[in-house]
């Protein structure tokens, strides 16, 4: 037995997140150096739904035609419009924004999650998420800062992607629940491509051998990266292992210093731990409250015999 294997449940999911978030990096490591390099974000978005594309037929060709089927083909569409859109920005979040901004800012999408949760699913939010919501958005104007003469349009790209990913997770909640996180991947996959084709033909350079390789490894990468992502919190405890998805912030800044000489301000330093405060929060909050809804209700003989 592995060690791996010996540690906890809460351990391993901690463990996978912390290399799901590792996984994300690399890819926007890879995406801002070809950005760098002049290719066009739309080429990179191609790249990424392709290779992700061809990765995951395989797996869904064992399960023969069955496997791409589904009852809910309207809200995988829009749930991959959604998803899409929110890919494209992200590259050309990347390709003009600190990495440790852009990833800073991407840790707004629970806090868009609650909002669309109480809009879109009429949910109840009571008073203390709605209070973490709203520090969490002042953190968000304490990065960006509007109105002042640093303030980067760019950064509105990034806060629009974690929008849309924050509606995607809302119509992910639609799903009953044996709707397979594969299937969801593929018709985002195939989406994405799609959409991607005809912007990517229009500014198309020819890759280098390298960036071949970089292109490809884009699309692996972010796969797998998904996959120790879902993994993580199919094993651990949310509440436990959601602050280790916090570490992608800190191997965005270790990278973003080393490779593009990106040094974080105190603003934008003071922000993401605005951000990052009122989003785990949220998390604790809504894993507290998973498990009072399950916990068993008392049994009522009992309690007369007492």
């Amino acid at each position: 037995m592995s060690r791996f294997a010996r540690l906890g449940a809460n351990e391993q999911g901690a463990l996978l997140l912390i290399a799901s978030a590792f996984g994300f990096t690399v890819n926007s490591t890879m995406a801002k150096v070809l950005a760098n390099g002049g290719m066009d974000p739309f080429q990179i978005a191609l790249a990424r739904a392709f290779f992700a594309f061809g990765a995951l037929v395989p797996f869904l060709l064992r399960g023969g035609l069955q496997a791409f089927k589904t009852k809910h083909p309207w809200v995988h569409f829009w749930r991959a419009m959604a998803g899409s859109a929110a890919m494209f920005l992200g590259f050309y979040a990347i390709a003009h924004l600190p990495l440790a901004t852009v990833t800073a800012l991407g840790f707004t999408t629970p806090l868009f999650t609650v909002v669309l949760a109480a809009l879109v699913l009429k949910e109840t939010v009571r008073w203390r998420r709605w209070s973490a919501t709203l520090i969490g958005f002042g953190g968000v104007l304490v990065m960006v800062r509007p109105g002042a003469e640093t303030f980067d349009p760019d950064a509105l790209a990034s806060l629009a992607a974690a929008l849309l990913v924050a509606w995607a997770v809302t119509l992910v909640k639609r799903f009953p629940p044996g709707e397979s996180q594969a299937v969801m991947l593929f018709y985002f996959c195939l989406t994405s491509l799609l959409l991607a084709i005809g912007p990517a033909i229009s500014v198309w350079r020819a890759p280098k051998p390298l960036e071949w390789v970089m292109l490809a490894g884009i699309g692996l990468v972010g796969v797998a990266a998904q996959a120790l992502f879902i993994k993580a919190y199919r094993t651990g405890e949310s509440s436990y292992i959601a602050p280790f998805d916090y570490t992608k912030l800190i191997f965005a800044g270790i990278v973003g210093y080393l490779l593009f000489a990106e040094v974080p301000d105190g603003w934008t330093l003071a922000g993401a731990t605005v951000i990052v405060g009122s989003t785990l929060y949220i998390a604790r909050r809504e894993a507290r409250i998973g498990r009072r809804a399950a916990a068993p209700a008392p049994d009522q003989g009992a309690l007369e015999k007492s």
